[in-house]
Formats: structure tokens, C-alpha cells, sequence
């Protein structure tokens, strides 16, 4: 069954209140990294502005930014750090039309189902739910996506402490289902670790046994792969064929590996600058039109907070971005929704089980 596509429903421009609204106000930003008083702060949806008596969509969004008004006329969602003196940053905290702004939250909505009962059970997603349904429709939005998308995995270090993990990932990635990686330090670490030494953090990826001075084996590899240079030169070094890394190398996969404060090394590719490594982490979701989140908590929350829900193609229609989170642990996805991604699919399980579902569900395992 082929994935179809929700279609988006703009707003009718056409309607009193919209139509009789005012042009948005904006105001030039006077000190670098600093936005006006009274800035409009973005969200996930769609924002419209109206310019000119003409409304207009802001196309690559996120939460949490300022909305600057360029000279060529179009609007630019920016970091408020990254405002510079002289921009002119729309003004308005109302979204209904009463300053300009439309914030339009339904544009994908499809109706409810009439009749429906007022009080029903699990509603809720936990570690209780089926997610049945869940696997089915990302199989079909992954080889939809595959042909016509853009897919983005973000991943903590978990699988790479399961063989059986990391071979599923690497078919993904070796058949198209990976369009870009982000990460921290320690999963392309622990990573490269099973591919040289078929450990992570000194322990067999499949047996679990801990090896003799295995403790050791990390820092090895970082050592090693510093020595090289970089992750595809250790690569070639070590004539090394397995592994996530591996495959996202030799696939040209681009990846973003995000510094942290705890890292061992780190890995040469690794960003130390937290805000670099933002900036091209929002380089890469700008791309993305699935973005799915495994075992991270961090990385899930940041990512969850520069992705819009929607995206627009080259034919100038609208399409959702659709993101998934996926963890062990119920605390990590409900506070992922806590912090405003509210059009998340959230699935409760362990991520080597999950990943190994989706490559057999794809027919590569």
C-alpha cells in the first residue's frame, strides 16, 4: 500500500477578518544578536504575514525565532542570535490576524471521526500501546520518503552496544533510507569501536562479555582515528567494512557529530562550539522532511525544537515534516511533547528492537 500524503488546506485569506487585517509592523534591530521589543516569536506551524496587503508564509521555520523581513520581500525565521543590526524583525504577539500574523495549526488536519465516544481508554502513548499501526505506516512513509523525500535519523550511542543494531542501520543507510545522521561524540565513538574491535565501551556487541582491559578500547579508537586525521581516513586505514559510520561514509551520508561537555577525545568531525553545531544541525533538518529520533534525549529535544511541521516543495505546495521519537522510556518522549513538538509520533520501546522491526519490515534484515 502506497503512502499517501495529507493535503494541506491554506487559510481563506478571503475571510473578513483576514482580509480587512493589517499589514504586520516591524522594527530594525539596533544591536547585534538582540531583537526589538515586542519581537514575534515563532512556533512549529505555519506562520502567515501579512506584507504589502499580501499574506505570506514564512517557508523554513522552527520555534522560537524572530522573523525578519528582507529586502527582496521574502521572510527569514533567525535565531535571535544571529539577528544583525539593520534587520527588520516583525513585531507581534497575537496570531489570529489582529497585528498581521497568522498562525495556522490545522492546515494538515483531516477531520475527526463523527459518533466518536466522548470517554474512551488509552488514549495515551506508553509503553502499553500497540504500536502496531505505527511500524506499518512508517515502513510505507519510509519508502515513500526514500524516492521523494528527505530522511534524517538522530541517534544516541545505544545502538551501537548491539550487533544486530548496527547492521540494521547500516542497511538502511546502504539502501537509501538515510538521507543524513546527527549524533553526539559517543555513538560514532562506540561505533567505529565495534567495527575495529567488536566491542562498545569494552564489551562484545553481541555477547556482552566485557574483554580483558576493555575498558580501554574507546580511547584506543579515539586515539586512532585522531591519529588518522579523520573518520573516513581511519576508515581506510583500518580497511574497516561494518558499522554505521562505515556505511554513512561510504554511501555519502552527510553526518553532524555535536560536542559535548562529557566527550572522551573527541572524534576529529566532532563540533566542540555548541551553537556551530546548531546552526549546521538546522542546516540539515531545513532538508529533512522525516526526522526520526532514537535513544536521545538531548539531541531529541533540540532537534524536536528547530523542526518544523511542515515544509514547502520546489513546487511551491505545502507537505508535513513528520517526526518520530523513539525511547525506552516514557519520561524522554512525554517531555519531548512538554517542550512544544506537539505533531510528534512518539513510540515507547527499546531502539535495537525498533530498528531491527523497521529493516525486516523493509525487507533488509
Amino acid at each position: 500500500m502506497a503512502f499517501l500524503y495529507p493535503t494541506y488546506r491554506a487559510p481563506d485569506f478571503s475571510a473578513p477578518r483576514l482580509q480587512n487585517a493589517p499589514d504586520a509592523a516591524w522594527a530594525a534591530v539596533e544591536q547585534d544578536g538582540v531583537a526589538p521589543e515586542g519581537f514575534h516569536s515563532t512556533s512549529m506551524y505555519p506562520e502567515y504575514f501579512k506584507i504589502d496587503g499580501q499574506w505570506r508564509l514564512a517557508e523554513k521555520s522552527r520555534m522560537d525565532s524572530s522573523v525578519v523581513l528582507r529586502n527582496d520581500g521574502t521572510l527569514a525565521v533567525v535565531e535571535n542570535r544571529n539577528l544583525r543590526r539593520g534587520d527588520r524583525v516583525i513585531l507581534g504577539r497575537t496570531e489570529r490576524g489582529e497585528e498581521g500574523i497568522f498562525l495556522h495549526a490545522h492546515g494538515f488536519d483531516e477531520g475527526g471521526t463523527a459518533g466518536g465516544d466522548q470517554f474512551v481508554f488509552r488514549q495515551g502513548r506508553s509503553r502499553e500501546t500497540s504500536y502496531a499501526r505505527d511500524y506499518d505506516k512508517l515502513i510505507e512513509l519510509l519508502k515513500a520518503e526514500r524516492e521523494q523525500g528527505n530522511i534524517l535519523w538522530v541517534m544516541g550511542p545505544a545502538f551501537a552496544f548491539d550487533r544486530d543494531a548496527r547492521f540494521a542501520m547500516s542497511q538502511l543507510i546502504e539502501n537509501g533510507y538515510a538521507h543524513g545522521l546527527m549524533a553526539g561524540n559517543a555513538l560514532a565513538t562506540h561505533d567505529l569501536e565495534g567495527s575495529l574491535l567488536h566491542t562498545a565501551l569494552g564489551q562484545d556487541i553481541y555477547t556482552q562479555q566485557s574483554m580483558p582491559n576493555g575498558h580501554y578500547n574507546h580511547l584506543d579508537v579515539l586515539n586512532l582515528v585522531r591519529r588518522s586525521g579523520s573518520i573516513p581516513q581511519f576508515i581506510r586505514d583500518h580497511q574497516l567494512e561494518n558499522g554505521i559510520m562505515c556505511s554513512a561514509v561510504k554511501c555519502g551520508v552527510p553526518f553532524v557529530l555535536a560536542g559535548s561537555i562529557r566527550d572522551d577525545g573527541p572524534l576529529p568531525e566532532v563540533v566542540g562550539n555548541a551553537y556551530e553545531a546548531q546552526s549546521r544541525m538546522r542546516a540539515m533538518v531545513e532538508k529533512a522532511t522525516t526526522v526520526i529520533c532514537l535513544a536521545t534525549m538531548l539531541h531529541t529535544i533540540a532537534t524536536g525544537n528547530m523542526t518544523p511541521s511542515f515544509c514547502v516543495r520546489e513546487d511551491g505546495t505545502v507537505r508535513p515534516v513528520y517526526f518520530y521519537c523513539v525511547d525506552a522510556d516514557e519520561f524522554v518522549v512525554n517531555k519531548l511533547i512538554d517542550r512544544g513538538s506537539l505533531s510528534a509520533t512518539t513510540i515507547v520501546t527499546n531502539v535495537q528492537d525498533f530498528i531491527c522491526i523497521v529493516a525486516k519490515g523493509l525487507g533488509l534484515m
